[in-house]
């Protein structure tokens, strides 16, 4: 007689085969988002056991809805970089700039002699190395008002953005992703399976060390 087989999978550990378990991933969001990219960020940290909040500045509101490039797909935010502090940002393990137009419209700022909040954040993350910074596509025209964060450091980026980096300092590297230390950058929003990839990688490598 055939032994019955259970297709259940084996959850007799804490968190087995979920190696990002306990971690906090922001993703950082604002309209005319890359939908392929920004919902599998959702849900592929999240299958490695990150908790995933996506972060905007909500302008004194407690949410706002965005729509997607390609599809005009809804999302809605409610989580505010601008109240995030020093310690409170030190609770994440990585933060991410997508592709699209999410960073050119985060880096508005009202007053020019002022980075905006988001620029501002990424400051901060790049002062705390234990924070892992992932950069992809147009993302890095985030960090073009604080270039001394990737000033001498490989990077890799669209190829639109490659006179961009080269202005910044940085030294572009003509690969789909790249890893430097604390930071990982990819080339385009289509490349974002490769880019989420290395990210859990590093996150692993960290919790590892």
């Amino acid at each position: 007689m055939t032994e019955a087989r259970t297709t259940e999978p084996r959850t007799t550990e804490p968190g087995w085969n979920r190696p990002l378990t306990g971690a906090r991933i922001a993703v950082l969001m604002e309209s005319d988002y890359y939908e392929p990219e920004i919902f599998y960020y959702q849900h592929r940290f999240a299958e490695e056991g990150a908790e995933v909040d996506f972060l905007t500045r909500l302008w004194g509101q407690s949410s706002i809805t965005f729509t997607g490039h390609e599809y005009r797909a809804p999302f809605t935010v409610e989580h505010s970089l601008e109240d995030l502090g020093e310690e409170e940002l030190a609770l994440y393990d990585a933060v991410i700039v997508p592709s699209g137009m999410v960073s050119d419209r985060l880096r508005y700022t009202e007053d020019v002699d002022r980075l905006a909040p988001a620029t501002r954040l990424l400051q901060e993350a790049f002062a705390q190395p234990q924070i892992l910074k992932g950069i992809i596509c147009h993302g890095m025209w985030l960090a073009a008002s604080i270039p001394e964060t990737v000033k001498g450091r490989p990077v890799t980026c669209h190829n639109n953005l490659i006179g961009d980096v080269r202005n910044m300092g940085a030294d572009y590297v003509d690969q789909d992703v790249v890893v430097d230390g604390d930071l990982v950058t990819g080339r385009t929003g289509q490349h974002h399976h490769l880019f989420a990839r290395t990210v859990i990688e590093q996150l692993v490598l960290r919790r590892n060390q």
